[in-house]
């Protein structure tokens, strides 16, 4: 990208979690902050009974026909390395903790066991029998539709939780009957407040991206939740990380888990080029950031509010830009849309 004569870019690649910028002070000149440290990671425990060891096919798995047939009708054919290696245990009911990225084939190796396990069992209204924890509204549809097909073909019903959705509704699904729960932390407190959710039932308890659950403040709620899941279940935990707070959580709720790291903590960010841009002037940094916008392809950007991002795409689409914002204060419906239009190239900047 060629930037205007005020706009000195820095090409460099970086490693680690690459360049941070932070607004320089009247006359300071250019200035660039320290990466953050990287959390201290606690090492994955051994179990004290031996894990069993990982299988090369899914016909080798203790599965019911159904979910071998779907597995083949999907067009999956061999198991991604995290699921031969945790799919033995936890068909078995062992305790699980998993390090793995988004993509790494995590829903399938907890939600494939989840199933196996929960099939030819009923739920009483109100009261699920398995429970996934996830940190975002996006993250329990992907894995509501991840799961269905696998659900449906052993006659389980999932019912999916999360804020910004009609509650009512949620409720009625819950009083008809789901084996599965697929849940937010709030949403999921606010319908037991209501008495519309019972966890007393649920024996396999699933956190998904338990340490983006932990950053975004939601571990009192995470804590106050498994403590009402029936004693003695299955815990499964998956994390991209281990730092502290999974720690915790693994102390506290999983029994001699079996442990299982799909890569290396560190993320992609180590293979990608950065460019910092150091912009001097209010009026070059919005032109250089329209710029940006505009190139082919589509753009990404981040803005530090809500108000920031409905600015920036009242600018871009005045400049002729397809953009489109996303942040807290869209709906739902509102942010499957915005989604939908960047996925199929009607927006451009996201």
């Amino acid at each position: 990208m060629t930037s205007s004569s005020s706009a000195r870019p820095s090409r460099r690649p970086t490693r680690g979690r690459g360049a941070a910028q932070g607004r320089p002070k009247a006359g300071a000149g250019r200035q660039k902050s320290a990466p953050a440290p990287r959390p201290q990671e606690f090492t994955m425990p051994e179990p004290t009974v031996p894990a069993l060891p990982a299988v090369a096919a899914f016909e080798d798995m203790d599965m019911p026909e159904a979910l071998l047939k779907t597995l083949a009708a999907q067009g999956v054919t061999e198991p991604f390395p995290i699921q031969a290696a945790t799919l033995p245990n936890s068909l078995a009911g062992r305790d699980l903790l998993g390090r793995g990225r988004t993509g790494s084939g995590k829903t399938l190796a907890f939600g494939l066991a989840l199933l196996a396990r929960t099939a030819g069992r009923r739920a009483q209204p109100k009261a699920p029998l398995a429970m996934v924890l996830v940190p975002t509204r996006e993250l329990a549809q992907q894995v509501t539709d991840s799961l269905a097909p696998y659900a449906t073909a052993v006659n389980l019903r999932i019912a999916t939780v999360v804020g910004g959705m009609s509650i009512n509704r949620q409720s009625g699904a819950l009083r008809r009957g789901a084996e599965v729960l697929v849940a937010t932390p709030g949403r999921l407190k606010d319908l037991i407040d209501r008495g519309d959710a019972d966890l007393s039932q649920v024996s396999i308890t699933v956190l998904d991206e338990a340490d983006q659950m932990t950053d975004m403040g939601f571990m009192p709620q995470v804590t106050a939740l498994l403590k009402q899941v029936e004693p003695g279940g299955q815990t499964m935990l998956f994390s991209a990380t281990l730092d502290k707070n999974i720690d915790k959580l693994v102390k506290m709720f999983l029994t001699d888990p079996v442990g299982h790291s799909v890569d290396p903590s560190a993320g992609a960010v180590t293979t990608m080029e950065h460019h910092v841009l150091y912009v001097m002037d209010e009026t070059d940094k919005k032109a250089v950031a329209t710029r940006i916008a505009a190139r082919d392809g589509r753009v990404i950007m981040f803005v530090d509010t809500k108000r920031g991002v409905d600015r920036m795409v009242k600018k871009l689409l005045a400049d002729g830009v397809r953009a489109s914002g996303l942040h807290g204060g869209r709906s739902q419906p509102q942010r499957n849309r915005t989604l939908d239009w960047f996925k199929t190239g009607e927006v451009t900047a996201l």
